[in-house]
């Protein structure tokens, strides 16, 4: 297991360290970064100052260089336009993103795997087709379309909910059960596909020849190996939630990163986006090597691997 873990984990810094590179390349893209900062109105000794002042002007390899010190410490430079440490403007809006993220996942997680084990419990049932039309139903639904509907609904004709912020736990109801009402399908039927595979097993048959009652077999036997690819999905779902929370939050007004990323790229506030990306991409690579290890403790033949 060790072993398995170093192997992964210096996957992972290689995989982090691309993913600096390229995200202190991205202001590179649109030309010079100066004239991009200033905007087409801008003198060209007010960029030739802005070079200087950020360094622009070193070579490539320097510049990068300094600022991947820089960022190993959380310093991600200054905002243009809040005039503030990038730093402290993501750490504000940082749990706002996280705890949407966290209850997205945890909202699809507890609809998706009852679903999926009912329906594999009872395939080609009543059950089952309810099930497959719950998944359909949530992979054609714009997100931003049942925010809307969500907030007319809950909102507007019956006021139950607030449409708008996160003042308390009631802001996030909404925005909730729309990020994570999208990632249900894909839940749902790798569960439902890995339970019919187990369910069919050799060693499923032994436990209820055993006598073992259908709650054990199904939850202690089955599940167990049936949600191995869902745990794979889950961290690479909970990234996808993470940098795609964007419309959520602009649909219910939470000043989330997903949001700050919209007003920085709008605003062509480069060090804002630079960071907000270089910071979601390090957690998604985070992600995926939990993922890999707990997968590895789940089934030992991965480790063999």
């Amino acid at each position: 297991m060790l072993r398995f873990a170093l192997r992964r984990l210096l996957v992972a810094l290689l995989v982090a360290l691309a993913v600096s590179a390229a995200s202190f390349l991205l202001v590179f893209l649109a030309g010079d970064p100066a004239v991009a900062m200033l905007g087409q109105g801008g003198r060209a000794e007010d960029a030739a100052a802005l070079r200087t002042l950020y360094g622009f002007d070193r070579p490539l390899p320097i510049q990068y260089a300094a600022w991947l010190a820089k960022a190993l410490v959380g310093d991600f430079g200054r905002s243009q336009f809040f005039n503030l440490p990038v730093a402290a403007i993501l750490w504000e809006r940082l749990p706002t993103t996280m705890t949407l993220g966290v209850c997205g996942l945890a909202f699809a997680l507890a609809l998706s795997l009852p679903l999926g084990i009912l329906a594999a419990l009872r395939p080609n049932s009543a059950l089952d087709r309810i099930a497959l039309l719950v998944a359909v139903t949530g992979q054609a639904i714009p997100s931003f379309w049942l925010g809307l509907m969500l907030i007319v609904l809950l909102g507007v004709v019956f006021p139950v909910l607030p449409i708008s912020g996160a003042d308390d736990w009631r802001g996030f109801v909404l925005p909730t059960v729309v990020l994570g009402y999208y990632a249900t399908p894909g839940f749902m039927r790798l569960t439902r596909a890995g339970m019919i595979d187990v369910l069919e097993a050799d060693f499923i048959r032994t436990a209820r020849a055993k006598g073992l009652s259908a709650p054990d077999v199904v939850l202690r036997h089955a599940l167990p190996n049936a949600i191995i690819p869902v745990v794979s999905l889950a961290a690479v779902q909970f990234g996808f939630m993470l940098s795609g929370s964007i419309v959520i939050e602009s649909v219910f007004a939470l000043n989330g990163v997903g949001r700050l990323a919209w007003e920085s790229i709008t605003r062509s506030d480069l060090p804002v986006v630079q960071a907000i990306v270089l910071v979601f991409a390090v957690i998604y690579v985070i992600l995926t090597l939990a993922a890999d290890l707990l997968n590895a403790w789940l089934d030992p033949r991965i480790r063999a691997a």
